[in-house]
């Protein structure tokens, strides 16, 4: 099949390796421009594009698709499907009536719950038991549109979004290629999604890094594996920030929201119970265990968490 494949962040990786070791003719590979990093803003590329380029396959990388030649370009590739893997930019009518047979979009949801940039991390932030990936026929709205195949699979109840974010790159690579072989029986199906059902999973933010202890044990076990690896949860403690890589609910303890509950553990109060953190790093420091943490500072029970 010859396609357009548009895709920028490592989630999108294992889906362009799929389509060119399943013999696809790739006509092109859409990714957004390349971006300065590090102290030396130095002009990095994005997994996209490296990809592309070890597999020898032309790069394209425009600012806009209001750009009318830009539009002319992508049609003169005559692709027959453009399949986008989290992109990062909004196609245009222009573009989405381009391929014969349509824009197939590879989603981290089942849709049409967490439509949205951040699906993965929100699953996990909001306690969901089950996520997976969809994919669907892209339309002017955000992920509205008709759905073609969903796989289902369980979430870890330790499971943090950056370990669901690589079991889902799996999967919708796998995914993606069943959907392929779908249009090449010409077997695709067309399933509206319920508009009354759907949630938004909005990107992040660090605003929302910071713990509160009103919330209950649960909430914030959750929001710590949903912010893990970025932009990881946080308290303070004095005057430095606190990072809290891994927390679980501390059965059995209770006391005031934000006060350190034990002498041995890293057990601190919350509105509905207690939380334990069990890897930390202090502002400046290390990452370490919960336990050691609280061996080598010796703080008091008591001692305020966020003030």
């Amino acid at each position: 099949m010859n396609l357009v494949f548009m895709g920028t962040p490592d989630f999108a990786v294992p889906c362009l390796r799929a389509l060119a070791e399943g013999g696809h003719h790739i006509l092109g590979v859409y990714t957004q421009p390349d971006k300065p990093k590090g102290r030396g803003y130095q002009m990095t590329f994005s997994p996209v594009k490296e990809l592309a380029l070890e597999l020898g396959l032309p790069v394209f990388q425009p600012t806009t698709f209001k750009d009318a030649a830009v539009v002319e370009q992508l049609r003169a590739l005559k692709p027959e499907l453009i399949v986008v893997v989290a992109y990062g930019k909004i196609l245009p009518k222009a573009v989405l009536d381009i391929p014969v047979l349509g824009c197939v979009n590879v989603h981290g949801s089942l849709l049409p719950k967490y439509r949205g940039a951040g699906p993965i991390q929100w699953s996990v932030i909001r306690g969901e038991k089950e996520t997976g990936i969809t994919t669907m026929f892209m339309g002017e709205g955000l992920d509205t549109g008709d759905m073609i195949l969903k796989k289902a699979t369980p979430i870890g109840e330790d499971e943090t979004a950056g370990e669901l974010f690589d079991r889902l790159m799996a999967l919708g690579a796998q995914c993606l290629m069943e959907t392929i072989a779908l249009f090449e029986r010409g077997e695709v199906p067309r399933e509206p999604q319920n508009d009354e059902a759907s949630t938004y999973a909005p990107m992040l933010d660090k605003k929302l890094a910071r713990l509160d202890f009103s919330k209950s044990a649960e909430e914030i076990h959750n929001l710590v594996r949903g912010l893990n690896p970025w932009p990881v949860a946080f308290t303070t403690l004095g005057d430095k920030k606190l990072k809290v890589f891994a927390a679980k609910p501390a059965a059995g303890y209770a006391g005031e929201p934000g006060r350190l509950l034990s002498g041995e553990r890293l057990i601190v109060g919350c509105g509905g119970g207690a939380v334990e953190f069990l890897e930390v790093a202090l502002e400046g420091k290390k990452r370490m265990s919960g336990v050691d943490f609280l061996r080598g500072r010796r703080l008091e029970k008591g001692t305020a968490f966020g003030g």
